[in-house]
Protein backbone atom coordinates (compact mmCIF):
# COMPACT_ATOMS: atom_id res chain seq x y z
CA UNK A 1 0.00 0.00 0.00
CA UNK A 2 1.28 3.44 -0.80
CA UNK A 3 1.73 6.09 1.44
CA UNK A 4 0.29 9.51 0.81
CA UNK A 5 2.49 12.29 0.15
CA UNK A 6 3.43 14.32 3.48
CA UNK A 7 1.88 17.54 3.94
CA UNK A 8 3.86 20.74 5.15
CA UNK A 9 1.43 22.51 6.20
CA UNK A 10 0.35 19.71 8.93
CA UNK A 11 4.02 18.56 9.98
CA UNK A 12 4.50 20.11 13.14
CA UNK A 13 7.36 19.09 15.69
CA UNK A 14 4.81 16.69 17.31
CA UNK A 15 3.55 15.17 14.23
CA UNK A 16 7.17 14.52 13.38
CA UNK A 17 8.28 13.32 16.88
CA UNK A 18 5.42 10.62 16.13
CA UNK A 19 6.95 9.15 12.69
CA UNK A 20 8.82 6.13 13.33
CA UNK A 21 12.91 5.88 12.38
CA UNK A 22 11.50 4.14 8.89
CA UNK A 23 9.15 6.78 8.24
CA UNK A 24 11.30 10.09 8.45
CA UNK A 25 13.68 9.27 5.55
CA UNK A 26 10.52 9.01 3.56
CA UNK A 27 9.00 11.78 4.53
CA UNK A 28 12.23 14.10 3.73
CA UNK A 29 12.49 12.73 0.21
CA UNK A 30 8.61 13.23 -0.44
CA UNK A 31 9.12 16.68 1.14
CA UNK A 32 12.43 17.06 -1.17
CA UNK A 33 10.57 16.09 -4.13
CA UNK A 34 7.98 19.18 -3.15
CA UNK A 35 10.81 21.19 -3.35
CA UNK A 36 12.11 20.40 -6.50
CA UNK A 37 7.97 20.75 -8.24
CA UNK A 38 7.85 24.11 -7.38
CA UNK A 39 10.85 25.10 -7.71
CA UNK A 40 10.14 23.79 -11.31
CA UNK A 41 6.58 25.80 -11.13
CA UNK A 42 8.27 28.88 -10.22
CA UNK A 43 10.37 28.67 -13.19
CA UNK A 44 7.67 28.20 -15.67
CA UNK A 45 5.34 30.93 -14.06
CA UNK A 46 2.73 28.63 -12.87
CA UNK A 47 3.24 29.17 -9.02
CA UNK A 48 0.38 31.37 -7.40
CA UNK A 49 1.36 30.73 -3.43
CA UNK A 50 4.59 31.19 -3.14
CA UNK A 51 4.14 30.88 0.77
CA UNK A 52 4.51 27.07 -0.29
CA UNK A 53 8.36 27.58 -0.54
CA UNK A 54 9.14 28.77 3.12
CA UNK A 55 6.57 26.04 4.57
CA UNK A 56 8.11 23.11 3.09
CA UNK A 57 11.56 24.48 3.80
CA UNK A 58 10.60 24.66 7.30
CA UNK A 59 8.75 21.26 6.67
CA UNK A 60 12.45 19.98 6.09
CA UNK A 61 14.42 21.20 8.65
CA UNK A 62 11.78 19.87 11.73
CA UNK A 63 12.32 16.29 9.89
CA UNK A 64 16.11 16.84 9.57
CA UNK A 65 16.35 18.50 13.00
CA UNK A 66 14.28 15.17 14.66
CA UNK A 67 16.61 13.29 12.52
CA UNK A 68 19.54 14.46 13.75
CA UNK A 69 18.50 14.08 17.84
CA UNK A 70 17.51 10.42 17.43
CA UNK A 71 20.98 10.29 15.96
CA UNK A 72 22.59 12.02 18.94
CA UNK A 73 20.43 9.78 21.41
CA UNK A 74 21.25 6.59 20.21
CA UNK A 75 25.21 7.68 20.36
CA UNK A 76 24.69 8.86 23.70
CA UNK A 77 22.96 5.43 24.81
CA UNK A 78 25.36 3.52 23.50
CA UNK A 79 27.89 4.89 25.78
Amino acid sequence: MAKKEADPKKLTAEEVRKLHDEEIPVVLDQLRARMFSLRNQAVSEKIEDTTQFGTVRRAVARVKTERRRRQIDRAAARG
